[in-house]
């Protein structure tokens, strides 16, 4: 089962319809290409191919079938988000993501208090637990 069929690069992404990412703090990196699909783009976001950041989102022209990859996204500090019906902003669920996959190895998300509100020990740190 599954054989021949492949995944989709866009399965680690989230996508919300009708938005674009707009960019205050000026060091905040972006580059565009035109690309016909939005599976294009996702892949060279994940590879991070031809971009000198890692590529957090992207967001996807439909009209003019241009690709922002962006080294941010929604929950990044100096962006703010604007409706545009021309856009659809795909962003890695690593990145995006509130919960804790496994061992929490590949984690990029923000949370960092337990589900009761303790503050959660740094990794680098071996107190008040050795791992």
């Amino acid at each position: 089962e599954g054989k021949g069929k492949k995944r989709s690069p866009l399965h680690d992404f989230k996508k919300t319809g009708e938005l674009m990412l707009i960019k205050v703090n000026k060091t905040l990196e972006v580059k565009t290409k035109l690309l016909n699909t939005t599976e294009q783009c996702a892949k060279r976001c994940s590879r991070n191919k031809g971009l000198s950041f890692p590529c957090k989102a992207f967001a996807y022209d439909r009209v003019t079938k241009r690709c922002h990859w962006l080294s941010f996204n929604s929950l990044t500090n100096g962006v703010r988000k604007k409706q545009d019906h021309a856009f659809d902003l795909y962003e890695k669920k690593d990145y995006v993501r509130n919960c804790i996959i496994g061992k929490g190895a590949d984690y990029k998300g923000t949370i960092s208090v337990t589900k009761s509100g303790i503050q959660c020990q740094a990794w680098n740190s071996m107190i008040p637990h050795e791992h």
